[in-house]
């Protein structure tokens, strides 16, 4: 099978494409023929090296934690789904990676709702990292939720699920980004200097908890919105600890426990009317290297996928 592989730790240009021998469905897990795996800032980091004494990896390294496609192995111990079915989900986390290639070994799964296209549907591990994040926050009805980097990978999954949950949402973005975050839900502003002043105008009350998706250096600010470092959490910014924010993560040392259930919650959403996924770019495997590109520069608008 073609597979997205690193030998050795660099920028995006170290990516290849390899032709590697296929997996296959152990106990508890189901094989997918991929038809598109999502991009994450981590799988840049992992390429980059930035993880390399925390989580080092035995290289050549497969890519991706997350992939839509058609079962077409089931392993031992399996049931509720046979070869043929549409689904979507992450491979082992543990693993960190597999996904990007033409077959992937899923580890947790959900039926593909036929309101998502595969591209929508790659988006597992955002769906799965939202989850996390909202229960970590303990996001419930009531709560007034503020999101960090709104219109991003993370942050417009986020904003639905949150709204989904009947919190109150807040959330920030660029300019061009305003009416586009107001349509999944939230009540938009910018970012940067003077983030208090246009919190505090829009919700005078102020905000119960903060969720940080952009991880560019805000959390100070954030943490004096929330009034305290426990009521936020990021996913995003390696700095957490300096600020005693909580840095969420299904990883790794210190790695919360994985939400895989919000993969099913989110479909079921998908087919009442009440969840998408806004894909920013979708990339072919062999130009895998633009797909990174862009996930690094942090400016993309919503998920990267690479279709195959």
């Amino acid at each position: 099978m073609r597979a997205l592989r690193f030998s050795e730790y660099g920028p995006a240009s170290v990516l290849e494409v390899a032709d590697l021998p296929e997996p296959h469905a152990g106990p508890g897990r189901v094989r997918v023929a991929v038809r598109a795996s999502g991009v994450t800032p981590a799988d840049c980091y992992l390429r980059s090296g930035r993880f390399r004494d925390t989580m080092p990896l035995r290289l050549p390294h497969v890519l991706g934690v997350d992939a839509a496609g058609v079962v077409d192995e089931v392993g031992p111990g399996v049931t509720g789904v046979r070869p043929g079915d549409e689904v979507f989900g992450i491979v082992d986390l543990a693993e960190r990676g597999g996904a990007n290639a033409e077959y992937a070994v899923l580890a947790a799964w959900a039926p593909k709702p036929d309101a998502l296209s595969w591209e929508q549907a790659g988006a597992a591990a955002n769906i799965e990292t939202a989850t996390r994040a909202l229960d970590r926050l303990k996001v419930t009805a009531g709560t007034t939720l503020l999101i960090e980097g709104a219109a991003g990978g993370v942050g417009t999954v986020a904003v639905q699920l949150a709204a989904a949950r009947g919190a109150r949402v807040f959330g920030t973005a660029g300019p061009r980004n305003q009416a586009f975050v107001a349509g999944l839900g939230a009540t938009p502003t910018t970012y940067g200097p003077g983030l208090d002043e246009r919190v505090t105008a829009l919700a005078p009350d102020g905000v119960d908890v903060v969720l940080d998706c952009a991880g560019s250096g805000s959390l100070p600010d954030l943490v004096d919105l929330a009034g305290s470092p426990d009521r936020v959490t990021t996913v995003a910014d390696l700095n957490a600890a300096k600020y005693g924010v909580h840095l969420s993560r299904s990883m790794g040392p210190g790695a919360d426990p994985q939400a895989v259930e919000g993969l099913a919650a989110a479909a079921a959403l998908a087919q009442q009317g009440r969840f998408t996924v806004p894909v920013a770019a979708a990339f072919t495997l062999e130009n895998a290297a633009a797909a990174h590109r862009l996930s690094e520069t942090a400016h993309a608008r919503g998920k990267i996928v690479l279709t195959l």
